[in-house]
């Protein structure tokens, strides 16, 4: 990555003559150099195994999935591993014969997983044998999300196809206009039977009915704002996060945090803040990490401000997950780090590998699970 020498802007307009859109921005303001502190928990290494050649040069955001006692895997050349989550064990590889590049979902048998090239495959989660492929408009970064009978996709162009589940047959298809510049990246669906909840690099959330893709409702979250192209960012690129009272809570770039209302959109509270990962929603608070790498605590009910953490700002922290009472994060030189939830303050940091961590740890309890850009895969234990 080009760093330093060349203007943010200009390294911005490059990559969009390059590969069509940009990538994630670089933090405002440089990485905070780590600092040592007091410890309050104790991280210990289980396993680790090497899933392939990694994430690849785009860093494509190729999160793995668990479902039961089996972890799987992925790297950006298409190979697509299962391994057992205790042990670590490799239970099976396959070979595509296409480049992977969204996270992978893992649910009722199968594996779900979006290409380069815009294909959506299924794989049996015994075996890794490939049920069925499917072509989507364009390149697919977002993990699939599935309902009882369909599978959602967003793709990079803007659209949101549907497919069956079990055949792979298209359902229906909505299309949404992207602006000619958007992060690289697209939102991830939050998909539930009756609807599923989209947002799009227009700095709007849309509510579509499962039933034919048309909209119920729909919502503009951010306004693009400034003179140059990288501050008229609106991306919605977190997924949405769905409470089971009907709540939505949605980030944007260069924009807000809103909770909604999600049978109408209609706008419970909002607050400025800028952010492009998907936040965690921990019995009545809301933990994000913005676009400077602040990690954020807010009241669920009325969004104010509980507790802000900025010793990590700049260093490119992943979404956060939630792991026994601690927020779990991983950074752009391959540290996790542990942040108690109710107190805001740093409890752990190990390194897990100098090629970085760009996408969300998967966390069970005690349990870690991160996936290094490399193809690094580690289990760690939180112990007590």
């Amino acid at each position: 990555m080009i760093r330093n020498k060349i203007p943010l802007v200009l390294v911005a307009t490059l990559a969009v003559v390059l590969a069509g859109c940009a990538s994630k921005p670089e933090p405002r303001n440089a990485p905070q150099e780590l600092r040592d502190f007091d410890a309050t928990t104790e991280l210990r290494s289980d396993w680790g195994h090497s899933v392939g050649d990694g994430l690849g040069r785009a860093t494509n955001p190729i999160a793995p999935a668990r479902d039961g006692d089996t972890l799987f895997a992925a790297d950006a050349n298409g190979l697509v591993t299962a391994i057992d989550a205790d042990t670590g064990r490799e239970v099976w590889e396959t070979r595509l014969d296409v480049g992977v590049s969204s996270g992978l979902t893992a649910v009722a048998e199968r594996v779900y997983l979006g290409t380069r090239n815009g294909e959506v495959f299924s794989l049996d989660q015994e075996s890794g044998e490939v049920e069925w492929r499917s072509s989507v408009p364009s390149e697919v970064l977002a993990a699939p999300q599935p309902t009882n009978q369909l599978l959602i996709v967003q793709s990079g162009d803007g659209t949101v196809t549907a497919l069956d589940r079990r055949t792979g047959d298209e359902r229906w298809v909505h299309s949404s206009t992207e602006p000619a510049l958007t992060l690289r990246g697209t939102g991830t669906p939050q998909a539930i039977d009756p609807v599923t909840f989209v947002g799009f690099g227009n700095g709007r959330l849309v509510t579509l009915d499962n039933r034919n893709g048309q909209p119920v409702w729909e919502r503009r979250i951010a306004v693009p704002q400034g003179r140059s192209e990288i501050e008229r960012l609106v991306d919605l690129d977190g997924q949405p996060v769905l409470t089971p009272d009907g709540r939505l809570f949605v980030t944007s770039y260069n924009g807000r945090l809103a909770a909604l209302e999600a049978t109408s959109g209609e706008v419970q509270w909002q607050r400025d803040l800028s952010s492009y990962q998907t936040p965690v929603l921990v019995g009545d608070r809301l933990y994000v990490v913005d676009a400077t790498s602040h990690v954020i605590a807010l009241d669920a009910d009325s969004g104010a401000e509980l507790w802000r953490n900025d010793a990590l700002e700049g260093r490119r922290l992943t979404s956060p997950a939630f792991a026994d009472g601690h927020l779990v994060m991983g950074d752009f030189e391959g540290y996790l780090h542990l942040i108690d939830a109710q107190s805001g303050e740093l409890a752990a940091r190990t390194h897990i590998d100098g090629s970085g961590i760009s996408v969300r740890p998967l966390t069970d309890y005690r349990r870690i699970y991160v996936l290094a850009n490399d193809g690094h895969l580690e289990a760690l234990e939180i112990l007590e």
